[in-house]
């Protein structure tokens, strides 16, 4: 059991910690955070002169001591109680079983009324934030194997669309830069509206037959690449293919040829 001296001791120090807590809850009060809008707590009146990352900092930081003072509410809760248990003469006893509350363990948590065996704040949960599922690489949200990746639009193709309007990223942040500003993001060379390469200019009949190439330089540029390697594709190698310059009037005509066939 603890002794008189020992009761009086934590007394004060609960008292003390009260009181701190009351002035704290003082002077948030006078930081507004018992008013409506962020704007209220700082003196500003509207958000069109500030600047985008100010009024996020603004905002965080209103969130931040919100939390902050929620947690502390919690605690001068459990001060008060702490402080009735010691007028009831119930102090350093567990209300769940009965047991003593090790002389140790008031030490370090003055305002428990509970062992560590019947403790409420035992459960530790290995959840991780919300946000750290959408600030992970696009990919990784997804579950699957790395041959049976999809090719639906995604978070990846919905991020590389809005990065070809500028990233905060120069060609100096990448160790094979671009040399357009726009392209200054991963993957920026990666095909869009197509998978492989060879669908930009491979064409086929309904059933899959009849394949043709339809030459661009897109075509000449991946039988280099073809050529280079001594592969070929995944459909055979490409049929030859003679074709005039890649003119505008070249285009033309052959995409005249190609409708009257």
């Amino acid at each position: 059991m603890l002794t008189s001296e020992q009761l009086s001791n934590f007394r004060d120090q609960l008292n003390n910690e009260k009181k701190d807590l009351l002035v704290r809850f003082e002077q948030n009060d006078h930081f507004g955070l018992e008013r409506g809008h962020a704007h209220e707590s700082v003196g500003e009146l509207s958000s069109y002169d500030n600047h985008p990352g100010d009024e996020g900092t603004e905002l965080y930081e209103r969130e931040k001591d919100i939390a902050l003072n929620e947690h502390e509410e919690i605690h001068l809760g459990n001060i008060d109680k702490a402080l009735a248990a010691i007028e009831h003469g119930t102090y350093g006893i567990c209300e769940v079983c009965g047991a003593e509350i090790p002389y140790e363990r008031l030490e370090v948590l003055p305002t428990t009324t509970y062992c560590i065996e019947h403790s409420p704040d035992q459960f530790v949960s290995h959840k991780r934030p919300v946000e750290e599922g959408v600030l992970m690489p696009p990919f990784g949200k997804f579950d699957f194997d790395e041959k049976d990746e999809s090719v639906a639009y995604d978070a990846e193709d919905a991020w590389q669309e809005v990065a070809e309007f500028g990233t905060s990223e120069t060609p100096s942040d990448f160790a094979y830069p671009n040399d357009r500003y726009e392209n200054s993001y991963n993957e920026a060379d990666e095909n869009i509206g197509y998978v492989e390469d060879f669908e930009n200019f491979v064409g086929n009949d309904m059933y899959g037959n009849n394949i043709k190439v339809y030459p661009n330089e897109q075509h000449e540029h991946y039988e280099d690449a073809l050529d280079e390697e001594g592969i070929m594709t995944t459909f055979g190698d490409l049929p030859a293919v003679e074709h005039e310059p890649y003119t505008e009037d070249a285009m033309k005509k052959e995409k005249n040829k190609n409708s009257r066939e």
